[in-house]
């Protein structure tokens, strides 16, 4: 029988007040494409930090090619022939690009950075992965999608057998996403090992050959992809068949407007917008990449400039004009990048979800936070939203992406605005949490806010939308009605 490649064996991992991995055992062959799937806190990333050498495991071996091997660090992993291809992107944006995949291994020539090999060898790899860019390019000036591929570029830099790409899909075009299949191809035909961690089950389908899944720490299963459905994974990740009513649409009952911009514009950004939102009302806000969408939202609440424009708030049942820097007093936004805008990762739980509402945690007379209440509203929101914690004390950098979106989104709720702004809410979570997101939509919407939705992933948007407004190069060119269908969404995104 043949040894594989990669063997995880009996791999055990406890954390405070929680056991991330019990038991798992994981094994991967050359040239194969293998799908590590699982619901948000199943075990997949510190199962792969494990092998990344970022955690050390309570129990468990490691064998590469038959032998045991001890990895204590990312440079013990890289000496293995390791590279990790995280989600969140390790990238320094006032740094270079030729500088950001050489910051651990710049070559030196007469005791100086040989820039010359650091260039040629840049040049190389980012055009492997389809990139034109300039070595000496800022990564502050690259588009999210960009930053990602600069990513990928260092991880192939040595070379490696093992690879472990984590939602490497997650910010990148479709063009993007097609050049990174076929190099993922490429690296499979040359013998390496692909571990491919992705909550798009279309992407796993697609273009890997043997899947298995997590849940709770614990392998459940898996087998040969030709051998498995989308159900059969589903069951397999949240323990019960809910694909069927996945994205299932609710009928809701509309009010009258709660906010209405006229002529919001920026020059070279954003064209005229305008548009209403109405009470419990659910406007999907679609476009492709770089159509205008996240500008939209951060100029609603005076995160970006405008040269133009005029917005109206509810007050007392009529319409107000009010100032662009007042928005925020009506808006809770849920940005796109939630670790590096939504978080302070190093911070607990509770004071990160007590964000928004410092003012109402004082006693109205003293600028004090008042402690037992701030627990209290804690502990209600963790429950409503089913957040999983230790504690409230729990850096919140410890949860999984799931749950960390549930602490933004219960900030929010404690501020309670009548306007929530959210911005790929999903971006990167598993089925369930992708479910439970949606049902949060819908229930503020039946409490009567209004929810202005952005999501790359038509399905979703689809699944929760009363209307769409469709945007192209900064300005909102259609407004379609929910009975619109997938095809005329992408049609008016495309110009057609």
């Amino acid at each position: 029988m043949t040894v594989p490649f990669l063997r995880m064996e009996n791999i055990s991992k406890s954390f405070p007040g929680v056991q991330a991995l019990k038991g798992v055992n994981f094994e991967a062959n050359q040239g194969e494409v293998v799908a590590l799937i699982g619901a948000n806190g199943a075990g997949k990333s510190t199962l792969m930090n494990v092998l990344g050498g970022n955690v050390i495991p309570d129990e468990g071996k490691i064998l590469i090619n038959g032998k045991e091997v001890n990895i204590h660090s990312p440079l013990d992993a890289a000496r293995h022939g390791i590279a990790f291809v995280h989600q969140e992107m390790a990238v320094l944006p006032t740094m270079s690009i030729a500088d950001t995949m050489f910051i651990s291994n710049f070559p030196y020539k007469n005791g100086l950075i040989d820039y010359k090999t650091i260039n040629k060898r840049c040049i190389f790899i980012l055009k492997r992965l389809g990139c034109n860019f300039d070595p000496g390019t800022k990564i502050r000036n690259l588009s999210p999608g960009s930053q990602q591929l600069v990513e990928i570029g260092r991880a192939l830099l040595m070379d490696p057998k093992i690879i472990i790409f984590d939602e490497p899909t997650s910010s990148l075009t479709s063009h993007e996403k097609e050049h990174l299949f076929k190099i993922i191809n490429s690296l499979k035909s040359e013998g390496a090992v692909i571990i491919y961690i992705s909550h798009m089950l279309d992407e796993v389908f697609r273009i890997c050959d043997r899947a298995i899944v997590l849940r709770n720490g614990e392998t459940v299963g898996g087998g040969r992809i030709s051998e498995l459905t989308y159900d059969d994974i589903v069951k397999l990740m949240i323990g019960s068949k809910q694909i069927d009513q996945y994205y299932g649409y609710k009928q809701r009952i509309i009010g009258d407007p709660i906010l209405k911009v006229e002529h919001m514009s920026r020059k070279g950004v954003l064209d005229n917008i305008c548009f209403e939102l109405k009470k419990g009302e659910v406007v999907g806000l679609w476009g492709l990449l770089g159509s205008g969408r996240t500008e939209v939202a951060r100029a609603l609440v005076g995160l970006d400039p405008i040269d133009t424009g005029d917005f109206y708030i509810c007050v007392s049942d009529k319409l107000e004009k009010i100032k662009q820097s007042e928005t925020k007093n009506y808006i809770g936004m849920i940005t796109e990048n939630r670790r590096e805008e939504g978080l302070l990762l190093p911070m607990s739980v509770r004071h990160n979800m007590s964000l928004a509402n410092l003012r109402g945690l004082t006693n109205g007379f003293l600028p004090f936070i008042q402690n037992k209440k701030e627990k209290e509203l804690t502990q209600k929101f963790v429950d409503r939203l089913d957040i999983k914690i230790a504690n409230q004390n729990q850096r919140v950098e410890t949860l999984s992406g799931g749950n960390q979106q549930k602490v933004i989104i219960g900030r929010w709720l404690q501020k309670n605005p009548i306007i929530y702004i959210m911005d790929e809410p999903t971006r990167g979570l598993d089925v369930g949490a992708k479910s439970d997101i949606r049902n949060i939509i819908n229930e503020l919407a039946e409490s009567g806010a209004a929810i202005l939705l952005i999501s790359s992933e038509i399905e979703e948007i689809m699944s929760v939308s009363d209307r769409y407004l469709v945007m192209r190069r900064g300005r909102i060119v259609k407004e379609l009605s929910r009975d619109a269908t997938k095809e005329e969404l992408m049609l008016a995104a495309a110009g057609a």
